[in-house]
Formats: C-alpha cells, structure tokens, sequence
C-alpha cells in the first residue's frame, strides 16, 4: 500500500507542477475515492482522480497525460499483436523480429488507411503502438537523448497523406457532404497523432521515471500557456476560453465591489448614534462611497507574434466593458489607428479578429515596428483621448528596432492620464536584450510581465477593480 500512496503524492505533485490547482482538502478526497475503487480497474480510477483533482475542462489533457505517464496501460511491448501477413499474431517475444524497411512501411500504411477509414479505435491503438515499437527507436542514433521519438515516427508514417484517398474511399461508398467526411477522417488522424505520442511518452518514462517526462514532455494548461510561443492550435483554443474567462472574472469584480460598497468609517455619527446603547458602538456608520469607474485608453502593438497577445488582451478588455466607463483601444506597428468600432457588442468573435486583423495591416506605413513614431502620432492625432479620469495601458515588447524611442512623448501621455501600465509578453529575463527598450520605457510607466491568460486575468482584474 506504501508503495500506491508514493505514487499518489509523486502524481498529485506532478499535476500541481503542471498547472493544475489541487489542493490539501482535493487530495485527501481523491485518496478516500481511491480507498473504494478497483485499483485494477484504470478507467474507474481515471475517473476517481478526475473527479477530486480537476475543476476546469482546460485542465483534463494535462490531467489525462500525467494519469498516463503514472499509471500506464502496459510496460514496454505488452501484449500488444502485431499483424503479420500470414495474419499469425505477434507477441513480446516476436518483437526483435520486427523491421521497419520500405515494404514495411508501405504493409503498416495500408493497414492504418483501412483503420482510419473504417474508424476501428482499438485498432488505431494497436497501431499506434507498433508504429513507435517500429519506426521510432533512437537506440544508437542520437546519444544522449531519449530512445523512442514520437516525431521520427509520425514523420516516417505521415498519416496526413493519407487523408485524400480515405475521403475519397469513402465518398465512393456512400454519398456525404465531402468537408464533413474530411473534418471526421482529420479528427481521426489526430487521434492517431496523440495516441503515438502518448505511446512514446510511456516508453521514455519507463526509462527516464515519469517525474523526468512529466517535467519536459507535458505542456503547461492551456491558460498558462505563453502567448508569443502559442501554436495555432493553442491560439484557437485561447480564443475560446477568452468569454468564459471574462465571466469569471466578472462575477469577482462585482463580488468585490460589493464587498466594498461602504465607504470610510463616520466616526462621529457612530458615536452619535451608540448614545442610544449607552456609548456602545453596536452598529457603525459608513461615509457614502462614490461611485467610479476606469476610463481606459488601450494602445497596441500588433507586429509578429506580439499580434496574438495585444488581440487577447483588447478581446478580454471589451468583454468587461461593463466594468469600465469607456474603452477605447488603438493599434501601431509605426502608425497609429483607432479600433474601437470592432468591438460593438454582440459581435462574433471570429469576425472580430478578422476584421482586427485588417485593421491592422493599416497600422503601418514603413512595415517595421517603430514605438517612437507610433507614440509621436498618437500624441498629436489622439492625444485629447487622455483625460485625468483615464488610464492608459500599453501592450507590446518595447522592440523598436533601434530607433528613436520619443520619451518626451510618452512622459507627455503618462502625465495626462491618470494611471498608466505597459504590459509585456515576453520574460523579464529578455527584457533589455537585443533592440528592447523595456528598462527605458519602465523609468516612466510600470512595466508588467504578461505571459499567458492567467497573467492577463489577474492584470485586468486589478485596474477594473
């Protein structure tokens, strides 16, 4: 038993590494769900973690990577058969006998066609598994790094070309909407995709420990993901997270301000009014609270990945446009243009970004980003923007390709606005490296570092508060 709960600790620890919230209480539940589980029955225990351990649907792929990594289906080969084209079953043992030349390549192919098209799960699983076993030892080819390579195999099979002759397969046999039957055979291959890389995982864990895989080969959760190095999976599944984002934090935003509806303490009234208990201040009175709001005034940067997070971010402000008095946001690359009009309530998102995205390609005169210019021209085209009621927030990486920086310019626009916050996707420790004027601009407004969605949450909810 001692040894099922140091595996529990070194899981529960691997997901907290991850990303994932567990707390003390969440831990002690999934060890009393556990207790009463089939401890054969990996599925059932699965669940029991999932249940205590998780609270968001973002977090359930790093969750489902770690469960495999810790209680794996199978070691090494297992009982997996390997087809043969005599149709006799391979083993374990078989195993050595296995090759991975050009006409073995060409035999898996085929069978893995006829898998996708017909859908077989299981048998994209076999698959999946013979393919690493197969394709994707590096014992001997590259010293020193893992032994098995996901991606060597994957690259050797290339299922995606597959997909022409499964669609067209298909078509021939019943007639469908051929997008549809493309997006189900895709959906397919990816599957495929994640079941081989899961496979090599468990293969480098058995080797490495799961502790070393689940620190180098399992991606933080999708809200801690960093916004500059995001693939486009990951921006896709960003935008969709940015709405519910924005409803948590606005259900906080009016918790906390009505936790601070009452103003200041009136100490004269209470004492006045505790006469009447015999000057025991049983209740006390408040001064009344004004009522105020953030103007904001958003500027952005939107050359190169820096695009992604100041799209995020403008798309996360205007959802909580309701806990400012006025939004009004413009995007630079050398020049600057205003933005505001595309996010009109109600609108799509998806249409909105496109719409950005145009917009923003005016942005720029030159085609270089030019921080110095773009603040000049603000100054002089938007300057009355700034009013002592508003806060001015900068989204960009202070890259401005060694030109002139305009500090007076933006001494000016700091001056004018009330507050005033540059927020910057990349790591404090490239800050000042290269052609980044981070520390400069710094001296004159604070500079926050905003990787990821968490970061960018937690930011907005501290000026909207």
């Amino acid at each position: 038993m001692s040894g099922l709960l140091d595996r529990h600790i070194e899981f529960v620890e691997a997901l907290r590494a991850a990303g994932l919230p567990v707390s003390l209480a969440e831990d002690l539940d999934a060890v009393r769900a556990v207790s009463r589980l089939p401890l054969l029955d990996r599925e059932a225990l699965r669940a029991g973690y999932a249940a205590t351990l998780v609270k968001r649907e973002t977090h359930r792929e790093s969750f489902d990577i770690i469960f495999d990594l810790y209680f794996p289906a199978l070691l090494g080969e297992g009982i997996v058969r390997f087809k043969t084209q005599d149709d006799t079953p391979r083993t374990d043992a078989d195993r050595t006998g296995l090759s991975d030349g050009p006409e073995d390549l060409a035999d898996f192919r085929e069978r893995l066609a006829q898998a996708l098209e017909s859908g077989d799960q299981a048998a994209l699983e076999l698959l999946a598994r013979e393919g690493i076993g197969r394709f994707g030892s590096m014992r001997g080819r590259a010293p020193g790094l893992s032994s098995w390579s996901a991606y060597t195999t994957l690259h050797r099979i290339n299922a995606a070309s597959l997909v022409d002759q499964i669609v067209q397969g298909l078509l021939a046999g019943v007639p469908e909407d051929e997008p549809s039957v493309r997006r189900r055979v895709q959906r397919r291959v990816e599957s495929f995709t994640r079941l081989a890389e899961s496979d090599a995982r468990r293969r480098i864990a058995e080797e490495k420990g799961a502790d070393h895989v689940a620190r180098h080969a399992v991606r933080p959760s999708i809200e801690n993901r960093e916004f500059v190095s995001a693939r486009k999976a990951d921006l896709e599944e960003m935008r969709r997270q940015i709405h519910p984002l924005a409803r948590r934090l606005a259900s906080r935003l009016t918790r906390e301000h009505a936790a601070r509806r009452r103003g200041a303490l009136d100490f004269r009234r209470t004492v006045r009014a505790s006469i009447s208990t015999g000057g025991v201040p049983l209740e006390t009175r408040h001064k009344p609270r004004r009522p105020g709001r953030t103007e904001l005034v958003v500027l952005c940067d939107v050359s190169g990945s820096v695009a992604s997070f100041a799209q995020f971010t403008l798309m996360l402000v205007f959802a909580l446009r309701e806990q400012f008095t006025r939004v009004r946001a413009f995007t630079f690359v050398d020049d600057v243009t205003e933005v505001t009009h595309h996010f009109r309530p109600g609108a799509d998102p998806v249409d909105t970004m496109l719409e950005l995205a145009r917009s923003a390609e005016q942005a720029s005169m030159f085609g270089r980003t030019n921080y110095g210019r773009a603040f000049q021209r603000f100054a002089e085209q938007y300057g009355d923007a700034l009013t002592p009621r508003s806060s001015l927030l900068v989204l960009g990486d202070a890259r401005s390709n060694y030109s002139d920086l305009s500090l007076p310019a933006v001494q000016q626009l700091v001056y004018e606005a009330r507050h005033a916050w540059w927020l910057n996707p990349e790591h404090t420790r490239h800050w000042d490296t290269g052609d980044s004027a981070a520390g400069r601009y710094a001296e004159l407004m604070p500079m926050v570092e905003c990787r990821n969605l968490t970061q960018l949450g937690e930011f907005v909810r501290r000026i909207a508060g």
